[in-house]
């Protein structure tokens, strides 16, 4: 047994823990748990936890049910919001079949794999998201119109406000549980705000949001809340994004710095975006995963619509921030297009691919785009090699079921699940007849 597994054992027993959750996500990115009794940890961590794999959302077929869970010590933390005097922990697992093999189907497995074909070439991933949600008064309820539990707008000091009294609980809870917070502020729609989280490895920022999510929602319903990620729950107001911050790191010093350049950013750097851009049509059905993700893409508020890369522009797609003088380390690159309801492994594997992508074939980074995209004409974009992201689900997984990227770096049965699952998605949806038509044509056809 190694010594993480050991710590795990004995603060188990020091702090009378009585439950451990072990965590897992479906192809979706939808959080998964099981129970098991401090009994049963050993076994779970040199065996695995069986269970049935055809009952999760693209996990495994009913032939080929049978699957492990095999939980990482390294992801161990009590759960602060158990308030029993029993505490509960929880653990992250690397899902496997029968034979102790990873699984083809399992997200978390997609993303280590991506890691070490970087990890091949010397580099390490690091991303810091900065993620976006909205806070409600009242459930959600279909019939019920969402209320936003204030007015207020970007960066606004709400006095009292409710806003506030959430991010404090909320940042308490994640740092309780070793997840660190860098900024916290209200975002520009009423009742939405913005939590980022530090940067670290991709694979710890990937379980990191979706401790993130649980977090967010256990306090909001301890406080009579509701949190939601979806993409774009009002039409009026600003959709929720999870811009995402990238470096690539060889050992202790930052690839994508070099003193002198251009905006200090590297050659590797420049690469890295080309390769952002040249496969963002590609990979968006992963970072924008439902219908409802390209009504933020396509409804303003610097939601990044066009593929391009600026200096500092909140309109394109990839942006460079801002150099900090003596601060190689802080040097990268902001992927806007994610939204907080993205996988986080999918969305990181396929952003690092991409990336790694633009490095390998050496792509030549195109001109940056100084202007606000949005405000040029058609004409002016084309003139300027500016093209669209897809503007809807289906144009988003027409473009990614030909892009031999995608495929590669989530592997065939990840691929074909999300293909299936996306298509099923936009068919459902496409045959809704919705309030607005009802609205705009009953009474007059």
């Amino acid at each position: 047994m190694d010594r993480q597994q050991d710590f795990v054992l004995r603060t188990v027993e020091e702090r009378d823990i009585r439950f451990i959750r072990l965590w897992f996500t479906d192809v979706a990115g939808i959080l998964k748990s099981v129970a098991i009794a401090p009994a049963e940890l050993e076994s779970a961590f040199t065996e695995g936890i069986g269970f049935d794999g055809s009952a999760i959302e693209g996990l495994t077929r009913v032939v080929e049910s049978d699957m492990l869970a095999k939980p990482d010590p390294s992801t161990f933390q009590v759960l602060p919001w158990r308030g029993e005097r029993h505490g509960t922990a929880r653990m992250f697992c690397d899902i496997q079949t029968p034979d102790g093999e990873p699984s083809a189907a399992d997200p978390r497995w997609v993303l280590k794999r991506t890691l070490a074909r970087a990890s091949d070439q010397g580099l390490m991933f690091y991303v810091h998201p900065e993620i976006e949600f909205y806070l409600f008064e009242n459930p959600a309820e279909p019939d019920l119109p969402l209320v936003p539990v204030d007015s207020g707008g970007y960066f606004d000091h709400v006095p009292r406000g409710t806003g506030h009294d959430f991010r404090r609980a909320a940042i308490s809870m994640l740092e309780s549980m070793g997840i660190s917070v860098e900024f916290s502020h209200h975002e520009a729609g009423p009742g939405q705000n913005e939590i980022d989280l530090r940067y670290a490895d991709a694979l710890t920022t990937a379980d990191n949001v979706m401790t993130f999510r649980t977090v967010v929602k256990e306090v909001a319903l301890e406080q009579g809340l509701y949190a939601s990620f979806m993409p774009k729950p009002m039409a009026s107001q600003p959709g929720s994004g999870m811009h995402s911050h990238l470096s690539l790191f060889e050992g202790d010093r930052n690839a994508f710095h070099e003193p002198g350049a251009a905006m200090e950013l590297s050659a590797t750097g420049r690469k890295f975006i080309a390769g952002l851009l040249h496969h963002a049509a590609e990979i968006t059905a992963i970072t924008n995963q439902y219908v409802n993700s390209y009504k933020r893409l396509w409804g303003g508020s610097e939601a990044p619509s066009y593929i391009c890369w600026g200096h500092n522009n909140r309109s394109a797609l990839v942006r460079v921030p801002l150099y900090k003088p003596g601060k190689g380390n802080s040097s990268r690159v902001e992927y806007r297009a994610v939204d907080s309801a993205a996988n986080p492994y999918l969305a990181f594997a396929v952003l690092l691919a991409a990336g790694m992508k633009g490095i390998e074939e050496g792509y030549e980074l195109p001109d940056g785009a100084e202007d606000d995209v949005w405000e040029l004409t058609d004409a002016e974009r084309r003139s300027l090699g500016i093209e669209p992201l897809p503007g809807s689900l289906e144009q988003a997984v027409q473009v990614m079921e030909r892009s031999e990227l995608v495929a590669e770096t989530l592997g065939e049965h990840v691929f074909d699940y999300v293909l299936r699952n996306k298509r099923e998605e936009w068919e459902a949806y496409r045959a809704q007849v919705t309030p607005f038509e009802l609205k705009r044509y009953l009474p007059v056809l």
